[in-house]
């Protein structure tokens, strides 16, 4: 039920990495559950992780990993989160970067290990050492998009992003796959989010790049308000283009950041748009506001409101609860005859209240819509930030009530 949703088709594939998937059966026989990324020496790597307390073993593994050196290996299944597993979900996160490192000849710590999927069971080591020699086996530069299905969990369609494009003369490339549909919210969203290029950036450059990159984009999104515990976000630099990154000011650097921004923002809505029961993509604004954490406030209380969510699904362009969401936000002093509130270019609030040539007939055509935008101004500042998120539909309820059979 994907909304507005386009496959990518056509990935390039990014000097200096190459990817092997199969068929482990850590959960589901007969479908690709097993990804293996191999980084050529050299190469750097940045991450972003949940902010969840109870975090996947996992996502432990990897911060710590990162903190010692440049991974070789990246090993992902799907299936099973490996979240809220105790000691041994730990253990069994280690042995599969021993089992990586005794099939590839790294060390241990030049794995890091990803896990999605059902939480609290314990893994199933038999895939594992069933899938990693066998994805080390067809390792290849061109298996991106084998790669994008091989990571999905309630996902209905792959996501990915490929884009080429000349920098100071170098033909650069940037390719990345990400997951997720559903317990999206961040800190980060559940979801995995792998985005590489062939440039070569400083290391310092490229972790302050990785966050500011997930926070306006897979920190943006939300479809149900629940933050996970497997969440990763990877930004990897080959530096096998020939073009090099050690200002963060120079132009080239400012053109590569900007066509990241571009590939972390389409990985990150191509979530929304497959959101779990989704039907409607919806953009919320909120601008004029004193602070971003004020803006945010206001955009997440109506992103969550599930009277909100369940009236855009309807197509009831019911503004009241878009107004009551506003208010219920958290901002103190707060000036209501300041607030406006359009839904596309229909006003439905003024200094306010109903705006006097609103009609419901204009607002219902809005809300029928698979895509629509709601903007919010609240007249205290100059501070915008937008979200991206969906509507609440009962296939929503469905597939997750079922998600465990």
């Amino acid at each position: 039920m994907a909304v507005n949703f386009e496959v990518f088709e056509s990935f390039c594939a990014v000097q200096g990495i190459r990817i092997g998937v199969t068929q482990s059966a850590v959960r589901y026989a007969n479908r690709d559950d097993m990804v293996l990324f191999e980084l050529d020496e050299g190469t750097h790597t940045a991450g972003v992780f949940t902010l969840n307390a109870f975090c996947a073993a996992p996502v432990t593994i990897c911060k710590t990993h990162l903190q010692q050196t440049d991974p070789r290996y990246l090993i992902i299944n799907t299936g099973n989160a490996n979240a809220g597993t105790g000691p041994q979900g730990y253990r069994n996160a280690v042995a599969t970067c021993e089992l990586v490192a005794e099939t590839t000849g790294c060390s241990p710590a030049e794995v890091l290990p990803f896990s999605t999927g059902v939480i609290g069971e314990p893994l199933n080591m038999d895939a594992f050492r069933r899938g990693v020699p066998a994805a080390y086996e067809n390792l290849d530069g061109a298996n991106w998009k084998r790669a994008a299905s091989g990571i999905m969990t309630t996902d209905t369609l792959p996501k990915g992003y490929s884009q080429q494009l000349n920098i100071d003369g170098v033909s650069t490339t940037i390719t990345g796959i990400s997951k997720g549909a559903g317990m999206i919210m961040p800190n980060m969203a559940t979801m995995l989010g792998f985005i590489a290029t062939d440039a070569a950036v400083d290391k310092s450059i490229l972790q302050q790049w990785c966050k500011q990159l997930a926070d306006a984009s897979f920190n943006r999104i939300t479809i149900d308000g629940d933050t996970s515990t497997n969440d990763s976000c990877l930004l990897i630099a080959t530096g096998k283009s020939g073009l090099t990154i050690s200002d963060a000011n120079s132009p080239a650097a400012v053109q590569l950041f900007s066509a990241l921004k571009q590939a972390f923002q389409a990985l990150a809505q191509a979530i929304v748009r497959d959101g779990e029961g989704a039907t409607k993509f919806v953009t919320v604004e909120v601008s004029a506001a004193q602070s971003q954490k004020e803006a945010l406030d206001v955009a997440y209380t109506v992103s969550h409101s599930p009277l909100v969510k369940t009236a855009m699904f309807a197509s009831d362009a019911n503004w009241g609860r878009i107004l009551a969401a506003v208010g219920r936000s958290g901002i103190q002093n707060f000036d209501l005859d300041k607030v406006q509130i359009y839904l596309n270019d229909v006003q439905i609030v003024e200094n306010g209240g109903r705006c006097e040539s609103y009609t419901e007939e204009a607002g219902a055509a809005v809300f029928a819509e698979s895509e629509f935008t709601i903007a919010i101004q609240l007249g205290r500042g100059d501070v915008t930030e937008t979200l991206w998120t969906t509507d609440l539909s009962h296939e929503y309820v469905s597939i997750n009530a079922d998600y465990r059979s």
